[in-house]
Parts: structure tokens; sequence; C-alpha cells
């Protein structure tokens, strides 16, 4: 690598940049090209290392800060430790504050906490003791948690019966549309979304309590609070990401949906937008569809081989059904996505059929589901069937309608991909008997069904090993799958994954073929449990089981597995 020292800087600063990038590196957030490329950017453009960083999009602030988190041996302080009233600090002036992004945390026996931008800044640190006469506890935070920290008036302040008396005085929605176009407002709404592409986040939730409007974020499946809008700015915030989604911010008895197509750090999102009204306002949901990070490839998506080529197997017939089934927020789309992919658009005509249509794919006819004006999924079906279709893919089996034109449609020659909410990949069989397909149907037009969760990966940078014992090899099952000495591992917590343990998700499988057993099962009217049996005898792994491969493997824990696979235990 080249020698990134510039003459103009002392070499202990360049020092603490090669070990950020290195850190980097090892922590997977950048490869050792694109490391050089930043050095090499950073001699033309000047700054910090971190700033060319982020300004060329190679990471994000967040992964920047964490990563010096660690260099540093400074504890991070996320927006959840900024306190709700701001502390009075004796001898902090908020110019200097402002000046050298610092913002005070906690003021305690003696010593004052404080979230800073460059917690190894001894100057500020000297200024910071010799101005309050306190001991100072350094901690790294964003700028942008410290700006908005310092900027943002604390819940409660005057404004609050203004914003009432607007309410009533029937000028309150202009109100709202001026609030929600000033750049406080537009600048915070972008931070909240902005924030989704640093912590991997799947859905926003914006919930309105007396306190104030709550924003949370789902990470791998796990919601987690992030900070605290005052209730003065609640509704202005509300009312952007409507304006947005061009929705009407006049209408706030009943729910809306909507969409947002937007660019953040060089990412195409697009955010599927959902308000419902509570008792305290519009509780909104952005559900992120991040096009950038789409795997659709069955590959990566967590399919054992074996699973894989049986699965690949199924898609590879010409006609009959292949059900993917599981709860919401388990990949079942995805995976049908991933399914179309595989098949040739440019041979075959396939026609999607959604509510709604999710992911564009190339060669794909993709129908969006409008119940409003009698576009349901049965009528979409009926009509596209005189469209000459090969393969036909249906986001959901909703109805007993639906389920019937998908057998027909099987039945006549065409490859149907469906989705189902069951528990189990045998629940999927009664549900249809449940919905008024005969047995016969099923059995003649069902070719599989693959039955999914999504279970959180271990942190590479953090698991730890740990020997299992005896007794929990046994009652676990685990001892099936574990080579002997061979060690588990578990969640331990860092800096990178935010203390969680964990980093990402993959997929944890059951594949059900009908074969003649199970056929001749179906037929006698076997329940689910049964069902499940026949399937096991036939080799088939349950999701449990599919899931302690990959503890074995140190994929994930058991108890992460136990987490996600409890509600198929008594299915």
């Amino acid at each position: 690598m080249a020698n990134p020292q510039s003459v103009l800087e002392p070499a202990g600063e360049v020092d603490l940049a090669h070990d950020l990038g290195e850190l980097l590196v090892r922590a997977g957030k950048l490869s050792a090209r694109d490391l050089e490329r930043a050095f090499a950017a950073r001699l033309e453009m000047g700054g910090s290392l971190e700033a060319v960083l982020v300004q060329l999009g190679l990471v994000s602030e967040l992964d920047v800060v964490q990563t010096r988190s660690v260099q540093l041996g400074v504890p991070f302080a996320s927006v959840d430790d900024f306190p709700a009233v701001p502390v009075e600090a004796p001898g902090l002036l908020t110019e200097f504050l402002s000046t050298h992004a610092c913002y005070p945390l906690r003021l305690e026996d003696g010593r004052l906490d404080v979230a800073m931008a460059a917690p190894q800044d001894e100057f500020v640190l000297k200024a910071l003791r010799l101005a309050t006469g306190l001991a100072i506890r350094p901690f790294i935070a964003l700028p942008s948690d410290i700006e908005r920290a310092l900027t943002q008036p604390a819940a409660g302040t005057e404004g609050d019966e203004d914003e009432d008396q607007l309410d009533d005085s029937g000028d309150f929605v202009e109100h709202l549309k001026d609030l929600a176009s000033e750049a406080p407002v537009i600048r915070l709404v972008n931070s909240i979304i902005g924030k989704v592409i640093e912590l991997r986040a799947s859905d926003i939730h914006l919930e309105p309590f007396d306190d104030g409007l709550h924003v949370r974020y789902r990470v791998d499946g796990v919601i987690h609070l992030s900070e605290l809008v005052p209730p003065k700015h609640g509704a202005a915030v509300s009312s952007r990401v409507k304006l947005l989604a061009h929705l009407d911010i006049a209408e706030r008895r009943l729910p809306q949906d909507g969409r947002i197509k937007t660019r953040v750090k060089g990412r195409e999102l697009d955010l599927r937008v959902s308000t419902v009204p509570t008792v305290h306002g519009e509780s909104v949901v952005m559900r992120v569809l991040d096009r950038a990070s789409v795997r659709f490839s069955l590959e990566q998506m967590g399919f054992e081989a074996d699973t894989l080529a049986r699965f690949n197997a199924l898609l590879a017939r010409p006609h009959g059904i292949v059900l993917v089934t599981g709860p919401t927020g388990s990949g079942k789309t995805t995976t049908l996505y991933a399914a179309l992919s595989k098949l040739d658009a440019s041979t075959q005509k396939i026609i999607n059929v959604e509510d709604p249509v999710e992911y564009q794919l190339e060669g794909i006819n993709q129908i969006q589901v409008h119940a409003q004006i009698g576009l349901t999924f049965a009528n979409a079906l009926r009509s596209i069937l005189r469209q000459d279709p090969d393969i036909i893919m249906i986001g959901e089996m909703r109805d007993g309608e639906t389920a019937q034109i998908a057998v027909q449609s099987a039945l006549t020659g065409h490859l149907v991909l469906s989705t189902l909410h069951t528990n189990t990949a045998a629940g999927a069989v009664i549900r249809m008997q449940d919905m008024g397909v005969e047995r016969y149907l099923i059995t003649s037009s069902v070719n599989g069904v693959l039955s999914q969760r999504l279970v959180r990966t271990l942190c590479n940078h953090c698991k730890e090993a740990e020997t299992p014992s005896a007794q929990v090899l046994r009652s676990s099952g685990l001892g099936r799958f574990l080579q002997p000495g061979k060690p588990t591992y578990r969640a331990r917590g860092c800096a990178l994954c935010r203390d969680t343990g964990y980093q990402g998700r993959t997929g944890i499988h059951e594949l059900l073929v009908l074969d003649e057993p199970m056929r001749r099962a179906i037929i006698e009217g076997k329940d689910a449990s049964e069902l499940q049996t026949i399937a096991a005898a036939s080799g088939m792994l349950t999701l449990y089981e599919d899931g302690l491969r990959k503890v074995a493997a140190g994929t994930t824990c058991l108890e992460e597995l136990l987490r996600v696979t409890q509600d198929t235990s008594d299915a």
C-alpha cells in the first residue's frame, strides 16, 4: 500500500488514520483496495480519512464512529444515551459545545460524561476540565447526533399550546404544511431515513405518545428504540413523511398507504409507507426496500446444499404448485423473487401478481393488485391465464377462490409459485383443505412446500466459542450434527454490532416434497403432525433440525434458534 502520510500532518494523526482503516478492513466494512483509494483521494481532497470514506460512500458514518470507539477504547454513545432534558454543566457555553462538537450526557459524583465527535482531542478535554472543574469521561458519538441534540429544543417547551390552538382553529393543516417544509424538519426526516443504511434496518416506526414521537427501527427482525422527537415536532415529522409519500396530510382519521423513492448515501431506497390513526396521532411505518441489499440468489440465502438441490428440482418441473410458507417477515417473497430470477424469462412468459409489487425484475410482467377497483388476486389470475403464461407467481394465496384458480392453472400446464401463512410445511396442505381445495386436487397439483424462518447470524467480530455439555447436546439434539470436540458459539456484543452480538440474518428451511407416501397420507386425511412425521421418515429435516446445522457451523447460536422456532413446536 502506498504511504498515506502527508508532510502537512503530525505522525500521530497519520497513525490513527492508518489504524482506523486497517480496523475497518478487518471488520469487513471495507476492502483493502477501497482503503488505498480513500488514502489517495484524501491526499487530493484533504480532510480526515473518516470524512473521505463517508464522502466516497465506502462506509457509513456509524461504521466509522463505532470502529473509532474500538480503536480508542472509548465507549460509544448512541442517540438513546442522550438526555431528554439538557444537562446543566457549570462553565460550558453553547458556542464552545457547538464549535467542538460536544454534548454533556450526565453529571454525577463530580464527573461529567460528554459525548464528543473527537474524544482523542486533548485540547478539548483539557478545556472541558478547566471550564467545569470536573473530571471528564469522554464518549464518542455521531457528529449528526451531537448537532441535533444541540439544536433541538427540549420536549414540552413553549409552542405546544399554540399548536393546540391552531388545531382548534382549523388552520392546523396549513400550519403543518409550513412546518413540514421547514429546514429543521426536512433535516430530521432525512436523518431518520438515512439511519436505515447505517443500522441495516428493515422498518422505521414513528409512534406518537404523550411524551413525543418515538422513532424505532427493526434491525435483524428485532425492534430497537432510537430517539424521541418532541411533541411540538411530532405532527410535522409525520406530515413530512406523508408529503414525500404523496398522501393527503389533511386526512388524519383514516389509514393511508403510499410509497417514497429516495436516494440515501448513494443507494436507491424504496420506502413503503403505511399510516394509521391512534389516540395520540398518526402512527407511521416505513418498510425499507433497499434495492442495493436485495440478494436475488438462492445460493446466498442460507440454503443447505441438499435442500437447495431438491428445491431447484421442484422449480425445474414444467407445471405444478410450489409453496413457500412462514409468518410475516420470514423472507417468503424474497425467496420467490430469487426463484424467479433463476428461471429464464427470455424463453418463458412469467407473470407476477402481488400486493404490493415490491421489486421490479427484468423480463417479468408484474401486476399490482388494486382491490378498491376490483382488481383482486382472483380477478387478475383469471385474466392472466388468457395471456398464455408459462410461470405464474401469486404474492399470497389468501382465499379459496385464489387457491382454486392456482390449482386449475397448475393442472393445465403452468408452474405456479405462491406463499401461505402457516407455521410448518405440512400445515400448508391442511390450510389448502380449509380453503376448500379437494384432497385429490392437492395431490395432483402441489409439487412441494418450503417452510422458512430467518435467524440472526452471530457477529464475526465478537462471537465467543463455548463447549456444550453432554446434557445440552442430548436434550437439544445438537449432538447429531456437531462433530465431537468442536465448539459452538454464543453472542457477546461489541461496538460493531451495537452490542447485540448479531449482524445480519440467514434462512433456515424445511422442504416437504409430495412423493407417493405423502400423497397417500393426504388422500387418507392425515393431520399436519402425521404428515410431518411421514415427511421426516422420507428424509425431510425440520426447521429446528436445519437450524441445528447452522448452530453446529457457528453461524448462529442455540438461543436464537429456539427464539425463532418456538412457534413450530406445537404446529
